[in-house]
């Protein structure tokens, strides 16, 4: 038995009909090279075989009676392997259009807490002979790096697959309600000196960060609600729409290379400019930039194998008013480096700490209000879009022999905020999921397809970067002219 943390336990009080808080990955598999092809029941006895490895997928949430204080996990009783693990099978031709429109309708439906918080949903009769695992798992029960180490305790690094002799771990009985009341008091009884703590911290790591002196030439971002108002900031329905994109992680890294920053700034550059695209298309272009929420992992090398969430928020401008793909990459390269100092003056763990000190019954009822009275509608976006960027394995994986070809993560979208852009590098490509309300994004998929035309112009630039670079005399760090803005085009 473990109770959640305040920020995990948050990621349940957001959750409404239409605000689903799951996270998801969809993972397509060449089986062609399998003795005997692909198999619905091994890879189901390969997940129970794992389950001592995937904590989560054992976990049962329990509520506290009357809301008092944060639910808790045990190990459930009642576990049902079928229950967690279908199959789905696609009409001829099974196209990558098809693969997403499943995982849309799989990533609009809620889980049913009264089970484990994740589904497995196998897709059969992909084109090329491949099959598809959608998987979805709440995040209160993890984040993007331990979901993409979930992954990785699923699946293998060899064709070979490995067995465990016996299932390692043991369900546990449900909880009385005065077991749970008197967990929840206990816990409760010691809020007030955290509470002190926590607001001491605060107060010290606020006057600190006031104090850092500005990066010059660099506007930070203002206060939450501060955002420019677009089409995509909209009360949203429970429908989903999903699209995919890849790049090479080499051409991220040349781009990169030949402007500085991180893989991470490119990423955000590239994002940026296909919403600059999107919204020229629309005629709707603010005047003020794009402001992106950007999770931050704060998992420290000794906290591998810990699920649950260990993340926090940098929020940041994605000048979508310059027109020049490189100098808005620039400028955002400043905007990332400048919220990270900004950020670790007042320490990454001051949402989670705050978060402990929420009331459930209160938190949650303040969610289904908001969604509700539609007050999104009512005052500007605390963000306009979620761009999440999550690091994986480099070297390929296998499910049942069947090697991992495909790995597009899904992230959750907000009242408000109707787009998520998460990308997963895995195996030297740069994978892109864009997940939608189609009521705010009605054509996502013309925002897929700039990513590709942001990537070029800057792959242009970082090439004649390099041919300066080796020019005699040459100084490294310049262009022979400006790239061109991308002629606006899409479906």
């Amino acid at each position: 038995m473990r109770r959640l943390t305040g920020l995990d336990a948050s990621f349940l009080y957001l959750e409404t009909p239409n605000n689903h808080m799951h996270v998801a990955g969809t993972y397509v598999f060449d089986p062609n090279d399998v003795p005997g092809g692909y198999s619905f029941e091994r890879v189901k006895q390969l997940i129970g075989n794992r389950l001592h490895r995937l904590p989560p997928f054992r976990w049962r949430l329990v509520e506290v009676p009357f809301g008092l204080h944060h639910p808790i996990w045990v190990e459930d009783p009642d576990f049902d392997l079928d229950y967690h693990v279908r199959r789905i099978e696609v009409p001829a031709p099974g196209s990558r259009e098809q693969l997403s429109a499943i995982a849309a309708e799989i990533m609009g439906r809620p889980l049913d807490r009264a089970r484990p918080l994740w589904e497995i949903h196998m897709v059969e009769g992909l084109e090329h002979g491949h099959f598809a695992m959608v998987s979805k798992t709440h995040h209160a029960a993890i984040d993007g790096a331990s979901g993409a180490e979930l992954s990785t305790n699923l699946f293998d690094p060899t064709p070979e697959t490995t067995i465990y002799d016996e299932p390692r771990w043991q369900s546990e009985p449900i909880p009385s309600d005065s077991e749970m009341l008197t967990y929840a008091l206990n816990s409760l009884s010691r809020q007030p000196a955290a509470f002190a703590k926590v607001l001491m911290d605060s107060v010290q790591a606020a006057l600190q960060s006031r104090s850092r002196p500005k990066t010059p030439g660099v506007t930070p971002v203002g206060g939450l609600f501060n955002a420019p108002r677009t089409s995509i900031n909209v009360p949203i329905s429970p429908h989903r729409s999903f699209v995919v994109g890849e790049v090479t992680l080499d051409d991220i890294k040349r781009v990169r290379r030949a402007f500085g920053g991180t893989v991470n700034d490119v990423v955000l550059a590239v994002c940026a400019g296909a919403l600059r695209e999107y919204l020229i298309e629309r005629n709707e272009l603010p005047v003020e930039p794009l402001v992106a929420m950007v999770p931050v992992s704060l998992r420290k090398d000794d906290e591998k194998g810990a699920m649950g969430n260990r993340v926090s928020n940098i929020f940041v401008a994605l000048d979508t008013h310059i027109a020049d793909p490189v100098e808005r990459l620039q400028k955002i390269r400043e905007h990332t480096a400048s919220a990270k100092k900004r950020a670790n003056a007042i320490g990454g763990d001051t949402l989670s700490d705050w978060a402990e000190f929420a009331a459930p019954a209160v938190a949650a009822g303040a969610a289904r209000l908001y969604a509700s009275m539609r007050l999104a509608e009512r005052h500007r976006p605390a963000f306009n879009v979620t761009i999440s960027n999550v690091p994986g394995p480099q070297s390929p994986l296998f499910c049942t022999g069947s090697r991992l070809v495909a790995w597009y993560p899904m992230g959750p979208i907000f009242d408000g905020s109707g787009l998520n852009i998460t990308v997963m590098s895995y195996s030297g490509v740069v994978h892109f999921g864009l997940v939608a309300c189609p009521d705010a994004v009605p054509s996502v998929g013309a925002i897929a397809g700039y990513l590709y035309e942001i990537m070029t112009a800057l792959l242009k630039a970082a090439k004649e970067v390099e041919g300066i670079a080796m020019a005699p005399g040459a100084v490294a760090g310049t262009r022979s002219n400006k790239v061109k803005r991308p002629k606006a085009t899409g479906s």
